[in-house]
């Protein structure tokens, strides 16, 4: 299988910010063929954190989110301020 990037861009929506303090939940568009565990494993060896779990979501304009949750050991503020969200 040839290698893709999954991760796109994250979201800055006023939604998308909070569920990063609320739930520790970073939000990604993401290539609309990649699968949970490629989100998973890349957003892992792109920010050194580790994964609790990945939901996906498709828009009608096939577009992907991703909303991925991230472990409480780590923070989701420490990767959106990498980021440049906060």
């Amino acid at each position: 299988m040839i290698y893709m990037v999954s991760l796109l861009y994250p979201l800055a929506t006023e939604k998308a910010l909070n569920m990063i303090d609320k739930s520790n939940v970073i939000s990604y568009v993401v290539d609309f063929r990649s699968t949970k565990q490629q989100v998973k494993k890349e957003f892992e060896d792109t920010f050194a954190v580790k994964v609790e779990k990945v939901n996906t979501s498709m828009s009608i304009r096939n577009t992907k989110k991703a909303f991925i949750k991230i472990k409480p050991e780590f923070k989701a503020s420490d990767v959106a301020r990498k980021l440049k969200l906060l």
